[in-house]
């Protein structure tokens, strides 16, 4: 027979069981908070204690109004905590596997889908995903068989709340730790969120991708071009993320790769120069400019002058001023025309608002960052520099110091090539030849500022360079060998050989 105590434990039970079933929305809403107050922190033991050995007839209702409810949102935020509360306590296995039984898993992830549902209510079901995966391998691989990985990662590159975005990184490293079976699928996840439009999805992506790395070896093949066009982003923190690695790439079998996508983006395509080129340029007079330059077919209108005022995309210069001040000035009365040629593009006026511009310097345009990765790998290990050389990495570097679109690229590149000009005489005797000797010393007074002291002429001498030095090193790699074959002490033991044959 049961004791006194125990049957008004049970009788207390009961009784919260019905007042819960017999409960709207708003009377479960202060069950759950009181709930949550009284038993923050309990192991299993405890929250037996405190429910008579019934703490499971609770957990089941909640998981059941859980699975009702949660495509509305009512209450789900104390709900999915009360939840919490069961799986995390201490020796919890039990409510752990019951959770699960119920589909538990796939809810969670479920929730992540829905728009309708709040980031906080998708925070906390991270959360409990992040108990589940802690709790041992064959729960991660149960996230994963569910089709976890690609539900987590759509959320990392969809959430707007940073916080959030931080617990997934949590619950993806778990993942990708003690999970030998889908250690794979969660690294290729982290591989596909690199092209999302979310920064900080980008740079979480990268910090996981490294311990990813090292955890499996082996390299996917397409990282190198998602690493790569990380590189182009205007966001500092993402840089050094993708930056630190591709240190590490380098020691894996995608170093060419890398090492030549490298060398490439220091040349812009023929498609980001022409975003930046002013449509005037194009050859389609798009203002119905003739040969003399008239302004018939301009019509008078503002509107068909904007083409001259816009900014180019991703630009980091300031937009052009909304009033009419830095519209194309009209021919002059006298017929003469301004600029080279007929059909000169006219003179834009300068807005008295606008900052004033130190003389001998350009303004900094934006649109491609810029990337002091190869100088950083060059100083890291020489036979990387060297490797460079071979894909000609000095034609790029003088091309990037010409490209007067993007003034950080130029800066980059100089200091650069100083590196590599200090470093390999070959490089150094090309430079000058190629640079003339006025526009060399300009280089070695000051590498780092040349790019506002150049003027256009020197600029194109720089940006249209024909440097080769590959026959070079591959003149210099010979003699080297050939010189170790015919050295004294190989000729001792050529010798010897023959005496013995």
């Amino acid at each position: 027979m049961t004791s006194i105590k125990e049957q008004a434990a049970i009788s207390r039970l009961l009784s919260f069981l019905q007042d819960w079933d017999n409960a709207g929305k708003v009377a479960r809403s202060h069950i759950l908070d009181s709930f949550i107050e009284t038993n923050q922190g309990k192991t299993a033991p405890e929250l037996e204690q405190e429910f008579s050995q019934g703490a499971s007839l609770f957990l089941v209702r909640l998981t059941t109004w859980l699975r009702l409810t949660y495509m509305t949102g009512s209450c789900l935020d104390k709900l999915l905590r009360s939840i919490g509360i069961f799986l995390s306590a201490v020796s919890s296995n039990r409510y752990l596997i019951e959770f699960l039984e119920v589909g538990g898993v796939l809810t969670l992830l479920e929730i992540l889908g829905l728009e309708k549902i709040k980031e906080e209510d998708k925070k906390e079901s991270i959360k409990l995903l992040q108990v589940v995966a802690n709790s041992g391998r064959k729960y991660k691989e149960l996230i994963c068989e569910s089709y976890g990985v690609r539900s987590i990662a759509e959320f990392l590159a969809k959430s707007k709340s940073e916080e959030t975005q931080e617990e997934v990184q949590v619950l993806l490293d778990s993942l990708v730790h003690g999970n030998p079976k889908y250690q794979n699928q969660v690294y290729k996840g982290l591989i596909a969120l690199l092209p999302c439009a979310s920064p900080k999805a980008q740079q979480l992506s990268l910090q996981t991708l490294r311990t990813a790395q090292s955890i499996i070896g082996a390299t996917h093949p397409s990282i190198v071009d998602c690493v790569l066009k990380v590189l182009r982003t205007m966001h500092l923190e993402v840089q050094y993320e993708a930056i630190e690695l591709i240190k590490d790439l380098v020691n894996y079998d995608v170093c060419p790769a890398l090492l030549r996508g490298l060398v490439d983006l220091l040349i812009p395509s023929v498609r980001e120069t022409s975003k930046l080129q002013p449509k005037i340029l194009n050859g389609r007079d798009p203002l119905g400019l003739g040969a003399r330059g008239t302004w018939a077919g301009a019509g008078g209108s503002p509107a068909s002058w904007l083409p001259l005022c816009q900014t180019p995309r991703f630009s980091s210069s300031p937009p052009s001023c909304p009033c009419s001040c830095s519209r194309p000035r009209p021919p002059r009365p006298s017929g003469k025309q301004t600029g080279v040629g007929r059909g000169a593009v006219p003179q834009l006026q300068r807005c008295p608002r606008a900052p004033a511009q130190r003389p001998g310097t350009r303004a900094p345009r934006g649109g491609r960052s810029a990337n002091p990765l190869p100088r950083v790998l060059a100083r890291s290990n020489t036979s990387l520099a060297q490797e460079m050389l071979h894909l000609r990495v000095v034609h790029s570097l003088l091309s990037a110091m010409g490209n007067t679109d993007h003034s950080n690229s130029q800066r980059q590149a100089s200091l650069t090539l100083q590196y590599f000009v200090q470093t390999f005489p070959v490089v150094e005797q090309h430079v000058r030849k190629s640079m003339g000797e006025e526009l060399y010393q300009l280089f070695l007074s000051s590498p780092e500022n040349l790019y506002m002291k150049i003027d256009s002429i020197q600029a194109d001498i720089l940006a249209a360079n024909k440097v080769n030095v590959t026959r070079e090193l591959h003149l210099t790699e010979a003699c080297s060998s050939m010189s170790f074959c015919f050295s004294p002490g190989n000729e001792d033991q050529n010798e010897d050989t023959e005496g013995k044959e």
